[in-house]
């Protein structure tokens, strides 16, 4: 029996021998690989774990550290962004916080931290009529605001309903008005050859449509409604801002004006900041911020989330690419 290899089949063995092990460092990688996310996730959910116990261990204190203080503070209430349902400064955020802080025996006094353009007028007025329910419900417990660097619009509206207004002197405050946008198309449409077919059951139905043309009834009634909404925006502020107000008839044009010229209007009544209307005003130095808060976990998680989001696409594309 001949025992003797012939070179060919001495290569082909050696192919084999490095088949074998070109799969089995792949498996091993591949071992590697799983191990590492597993020990990865494995992480991730010991920190997700240690975090949640910290946010429940620290939700008496940090979160909420009036109730570790003892002397009297001032509460803040934020009015910040576009004043509209569903925003931190919409009716349903701001009027809780307004209750909790003049139902909190500890609170000496309020300030409305104001700094919008504006918004939407209901829920200015909502916001409006709750501080003057709960000024009415609590005599004894002063509620102020201060303007940032802007109180426009729907913002001046809800401030006029504070006891007093400060604010900085650059800041822009006022805009007591109503406005509508709107735009027409007709004449770019015909231009280009493009005609609207829209059908209603009504005759106004199609009020502001902006791809039909207006018309003087059309544009009559906008204007009233306007006009009513306007009327309400000036009794509120009248209400609220009393004899204060400088007989000038450009308060209510829509106007607004830097905090020095303000104060000669009666728009506001000093210069003050959060911290000095709590010292000097309220007299309660410790301020608490009563605006409804994202809690540390809300936070944390989130970002924890984008991060695994992230790793796993990565990981996708990366398998896309090598496979």
């Amino acid at each position: 029996m001949n025992n003797t290899h012939s070179p060919a089949d001495s290569q082909n063995n050696q192919q084999a021998i490095q088949s074998l092990k070109e799969i089995a460092l792949e498996g091993i990688k591949e071992q590697r690989t799983a191990r590492r996310w597993k020990i990865f996730f494995m992480l991730i959910f010991a920190l997700m774990f240690f975090l949640f116990i910290m946010a429940i261990k620290t939700a008496s204190t940090t979160s909420n550290p009036r109730f570790s203080l003892s002397d009297k503070y001032t509460a803040v209430i934020d009015i910040k962004g576009i004043i509209m349902p569903d925003t931190d400064a919409s009716a349903d955020n701001v009027i809780p916080a307004l209750q909790e802080a003049f139902n909190d025996e500890k609170v000496k006094g309020i300030i409305l931290h104001c700094n919008t353009p504006g918004g939407s007028p209901v829920q200015s007025s909502l916001i409006y009529d709750e501080i003057m329910r709960l000024r009415n419900l609590h005599k004894d417990k002063p509620i102020h605001a201060v303007a940032g660097d802007l109180c426009a619009s729907g913002g001046y509206f809800i401030v006029s309903a504070a006891e007093n207004i400060y604010a900085n002197r650059s800041t822009l405050i006022g805009s007591i008005g109503v406005r509508m946008k709107s735009f027409g198309l007709v004449e770019a449409m015909k231009k280009i050859g493009i005609e609207s077919r829209e059908m209603t059951a009504g005759k106004y139905k199609a009020l502001i449509d902006p791809f039909k043309p207006s018309t003087p009834e059309a544009r009559a009634h906008i204007k009233k409604m306007l006009t009513s909404t306007h009327q309400h925006f000036i009794e509120s502020v009248k209400a609220g801002r009393g004899d204060r107000l400088a007989d000038n008839e450009d308060l209510f044009t829509g106007l607004f004006w830097t905090g020095q010229d303000a104060k000669k209007l009666g728009i506001i009544d000093d210069f003050g900041s959060v911290a000095s209307v709590a010292r000097d005003v309220i007299k309660a130095e410790t301020t608490i911020n009563f605006s409804p808060q994202k809690t540390l976990l809300d936070k944390l998680s989130r970002r924890v989330e984008a991060s695994i989001k992230t790793l796993l696409l990565e990981k996708e594309i990366n398998q896309t690419i090598l496979y």
